[in-house]
């Protein structure tokens, strides 16, 4: 049994029948390359079951604790069933973008099964036409970005020749505890509690200020600031920078969500971006970042929504450590910067997002890379889902002002052809969470020259989201134009 990290059971802990933490990807397929030009569910349930051994994850069913004294186990499922985790439907003719974006939008809008491992897998046929495509969806709590990716890494091959994994005996299933063994864990965990708290302390307080989730919270920021003039006082370092003045401006998304979803999806060539960041001795995220904000300043326009002041985007950092690869979980920080949509001028949107991310990779290196996790060890166990809950709520805008508009997130991909069961990967796009106050999710993944994004929204919300990737693509030619 593996303990979750309390990063991990926040990803639980935010779960509502409106909000959901899973995670996933929809990878278009060509399916010519395939053994006789097809992929039969049995063919791809075959690949995955060789390929088990090489991702634990996927066999860990989540186990609680009694009354949640402490954070949750993973333990080896013994009634694992791949039938009921890999799936197969048809779009109906002619499976056109807009069916399949509708397909996906529906699939992410249910639950995972917690008696379950929290994953499933969709072969989606009729893409298209005659195409295929593979929908991957798998809870935040088991992975972050990169341990995602490497996940999806050991199911992929380099070539259409499907590689033979050396057969390993699957891992012993753990023998499931019962209530009094839980509960006895429990009571263990909580005894240990204070010893979690003094050891967060140090590395925690002085940058409390800088931990936006917890702005709502009387007191928070005082303390932080107290914390970190003591620390200077007694020769430490400490960057005490608050939230950089920015403040999250209401928008047609910044409402508590619903249970349902749009979802839209389209690449950008990278070869074309690198261009634009050439010529402005600029970084490709910075014209991603730069992309997102033209592209949202168009919508809020056209709808007479756009806000005085710029959006606040959310914006994971993986701190994961060379160490560290190939271990599963959540490895974050959650940094904020402007997306400046009030700049018309795409040029000077672009020069000006370059030094906003430049001043955050500052900040960030003056943050310890754990000060999510201390964080949320200052709330004991029992009281962590409701804690969590609160403040999550009070952080995106229940009766006030968010703390974040949307997240942009830029996951850093392979480029070089992969395939799934001997069909050819064509195209990589993410599909992520949205929340109360943050009812838009913009992530990308660069993909063999491509930058695919995935872009998920509240289905009431904005029900267009798909003009945000013909955006994109406007202010992308406009900054080639430019050059």
């Amino acid at each position: 049994m593996r303990q979750l990290t309390s990063v991990d059971a926040q990803f639980l802990a935010m779960e509502s029948p409106r909000q959901y933490g899973h995670v996933g990807m929809l990878m278009m397929l060509d399916p010519t390359t395939a053994p006789g030009g097809v992929v039969t569910l049995e063919a791809f349930q075959s690949l995955i079951a060789r390929r088990l051994a090489l991702v634990p994850p996927l066999r860990w069913r989540l186990a609680e604790v009694p009354l949640g004294m402490d954070y949750g186990y993973w333990l080896d499922d013994p009634d694992f069933d791949l039938d009921f985790h890999v799936r197969e439907l048809a779009l109906p003719a002619p499976g056109t973008d807009d069916m399949l974006a509708e397909q996906v939008a529906r699939i992410v809008a249910r639950p995972l099964d917690r008696s379950r491992p929290l994953w499933e897998i969709y072969l989606l046929h009729g893409v298209r036409g005659e195409g295929l495509a593979v929908l991957s969806k798998i809870h935040h709590a088991l992975i972050d970005g990169l341990s995602g990716a490497e996940i999806l890494g050991a199911l992929l091959d380099l070539s259409p020749e499907i590689r033979q994994v050396d057969e390993v005996e699957p891992p012993k299933a753990d023998r499931v505890p019962g209530n009094a063994e839980m509960l006895l864990r429990g009571l263990i965990g909580l005894a240990g509690y204070p010893l979690r708290v003094a050891r967060a302390v140090p590395g925690a307080l002085p940058h409390l200020e800088e931990v936006r989730a917890l702005g709502p919270v009387p007191g928070v920021r005082a303390l932080g600031r107290l914390a970190s003039r003591v620390r200077r006082g007694f020769g430490g370092d400490s960057m005490p920078r608050g939230f950089g003045g920015l403040t999250a401006p209401h928008t047609p998304f910044s409402a508590p969500v619903s249970a349902h979803r749009r979802f839209g999806f389209g690449g950008l060539s990278l070869d074309e971006v690198k261009k634009v960041k050439a010529a402005h001795g600029v970084t490709v995220n910075d014209v991603v970042v730069s992309l997102c904000a033209g592209s949202l300043r168009r919508w809020l326009v056209a709808r007479d929504a756009l806000p005085d002041q710029p959006l606040v985007a959310q914006i994971p950092i993986s701190v994961r450590t060379p160490e560290q690869i190939g271990s599963y979980g959540n490895r974050i920080m959650l940094m904020s910067v402007p997306l400046l949509t009030t700049e018309a001028d795409p040029i000077r949107r672009l020069r000006a997002t370059h030094d906003a991310l430049a001043e955050m990779k500052e900040m960030q290196q003056g943050m310890p890379a754990a000060l999510l996790t201390d964080v949320n060890h200052f709330i004991p166990p029992a009281m962590f889902t409701r804690a969590a809950q609160l403040s999550f709520g009070l952080s995106t805008g229940w009766g006030g002002r968010p703390m974040w508009n949307l997240v942009v997130s830029n996951v850093p991909g392979p480029q070089f052809p992969l395939y799934l069961a001997g069909a050819k990967v064509t195209a990589t796009y993410p599909v992520s969470v949205i929340t109360d106050g943050m009812g838009l999710n913009i992530t990308v993944m660069s993909y063999c020259g491509s930058l695919d994004f995935g872009i998920v929204a509240d289905r009431d919300q904005m029900p267009d989201v798909q003009t945000l990737v013909d955006h994109l693509r406007t202010e992308l030619d406009v900054l080639l134009r430019a050059i």
